[in-house]
């Protein structure tokens, strides 16, 4: 098991990184969360979590402890593969899905993108006493991201939604949706945040 990577900054994206390790180059699929604490480092340690499948091998790669402690917990969950639990930790913050487990608050799980109500259910009946027992900080306040003009920010959202698993059609029509009600100082990461909870 991979527990973390530490090395050279290569390749940054809303959805993931590539870490040059001694001259390896691995790619590790990230949340808005990480991508947005990362921020222009050159070097770089991810704790990563090393999914194994017939067909794939999958890094995913976490800034906190805290984060990837709840993604473990959602991929215990029957129905919840490690794509999905990162477009929970994308969608929502570490705080707020925390808060949405402890007060049972199903609909605003329910909102992010391939979780269904019975799915919802089901992560607030396994997580709500381990979430309630572990005794959490203070989480993880990401900063507001990185600030581009507006085509620029547009391109690299609707990139990023494609990424997820979003037509370009859709991706392209809510990101334009959030930019006429954001201010122009909208982050890349809250766009993407914004345009995941809009569908």
């Amino acid at each position: 098991m991979i527990d973390y990577l530490k090395g050279k900054l290569v390749f940054k994206d809303p959805t993931y990184v590539v870490i040059d390790v001694n001259g390896i180059g691995y790619h590790v699929k990230i949340s808005l969360s990480t991508y947005s604490q990362i921020k222009d480092e050159e070097q770089i340690r991810l704790l990563t979590h090393l999914h194994i499948k017939e067909d794939s091998h999958t890094l995913y790669g976490f800034k906190e402890e805290i984060e990837k402690k709840l993604f473990l917990h959602l991929i215990s969950i029957s129905g919840v593969g490690p794509n999905t639990a990162l477009m929970i930790l994308s969608s929502l913050s570490v705080d707020e899905l925390q808060t949405s487990i402890v007060q049972e608050d199903h609909k605003t799980i329910q909102r992010v993108k391939g979780v269904g109500a019975k799915t919802a259910q089901r992560i607030v009946l396994e997580l709500k006493d381990k979430i309630q027992k572990e005794t959490m900080l203070n989480g993880t306040a990401a900063p507001a991201g990185f600030l581009h003009k507006n085509n620029e920010i547009k391109e690299e959202a609707t990139q990023a939604l494609i990424t997820l698993g979003f037509s370009k059609a859709v991706a392209e029509k809510n990101i334009d949706a959030i930019l006429k009600k954001s201010s122009p100082e909208i982050s890349l990461e809250e766009l993407i945040k914004a345009s995941l909870r809009s569908t």
